[in-house]
């Protein structure tokens, strides 16, 4: 029979992998003939996240940024990453129609088992958006913010609704 400090350490342990951490959002976009992916995750463990972007096309999994694995030496030249709280991204030199397929953004909390949550995103290059203002604005704002922004211009212009 398990004791009861071993059973609430367990219990902690299952609550901390719970919600310690998720991947939120995932988008991509066009910046200029680079490929963007941002990955928007929630870490509420005191641990610090491995993470692993690898793109997967034609059944084959490839590592382009990665502290879990080792990227592609294909990659490493065209790849870059940016790291803020709670942010990354990934900036992919020269995407074409040979980079399409399905991007993910997978973290692990160090030290912590069955901690891998992961997230994808199809892109293909006809389909992608230019990044720009509204692009930033959309995906870092909520959308009741957005919907409020316009009510001062409105009031600035006398608008009058009936």
């Amino acid at each position: 029979m398990l004791s009861p400090k071993i059973g609430i350490a367990v219990l902690l342990t299952v609550l901390q992998v719970a919600y310690g951490q998720k991947v939120s959002d995932l988008t991509a976009c066009l910046v200029d003939k680079n490929l963007r992916v941002d990955c928007r995750y929630e870490n509420n463990t005191k641990s610090p996240l491995q993470y692993e972007f690898s793109l997967t096309r034609e059944k084959q999994k490839h590592v382009l940024n990665s502290t879990m694995g080792v990227p592609e030496h294909a990659y490493r030249n065209r790849v870059n990453l940016s790291i803020s709280h709670n942010y990354m991204a990934l900036f992919l030199k020269d995407f074409s129609q040979k980079d399409e397929g399905i991007y993910s953004c997978d973290l692990r909390a160090s030290g912590i088992p069955n901690s891998f949550v992961s997230k994808n995103i199809t892109v293909y290059k006809d389909k992608l958006q230019t990044c720009g203002v509204m692009s930033l604005l959309v995906q870092n704002t909520s959308w009741l913010l957005l919907l409020l922004l316009p009510l001062p211009l409105l009031q600035a212009t006398d608008f009058e609704c009936l």
